[in-house]
């Protein structure tokens, strides 16, 4: 069974399984760096070229919910206070929160491989069916 840390309530990594978009893309978005809300924002619409954006009660709802989790914490690093906002809040994923996003990558993957063995994707890169 997988444990969170820190005294929350011991929790299966599957019972997190499937993850709700707004999480994974938040999850995707801390994987390499420790991001405050409208960082996450920002990185989310940049890397799906726009076509998803998170609105800021999607987000920090989200940010809520998988602080309770255990899927990411608040960090306690700054960036230099000239440089930055001390109103904001930055986040980091947690060895718990990384397992579980890998968790997801790898039910995704098993659903894109079944898709694409049933013909329903064409090629390897990220496409869309005909009229869509």
């Amino acid at each position: 069974m997988e444990r969170e840390s820190k005294g929350r309530r011991a929790r299966e990594l599957r019972d997190l399984l499937p993850l709700r978009p707004a999480v994974l893309h938040i999850l995707l978005a801390l994987a390499d760096e420790e991001r405050h809300g409208y960082g996450i924002m920002r990185e989310v619409e940049g890397r799906t070229g726009g076509q998803t954006r998170l609105g800021p009660g999607t987000l920090y709802g989200s940010i809520k919910r998988m602080l309770a989790d255990g899927l990411i914490e608040e960090s306690d690093e700054r960036p230099d206070p000239a440089m930055d906002d001390q109103r904001r809040r930055y986040y980091k994923i947690t060895d718990f929160g990384r397992r579980v996003a890998g968790a997801e990558a790898e039910r995704l993957s098993g659903l894109v491989e079944t898709a694409r063995a049933r013909k329903l994707l064409r090629g390897r890169g990220p496409s869309l069916p005909e009229g869509a």
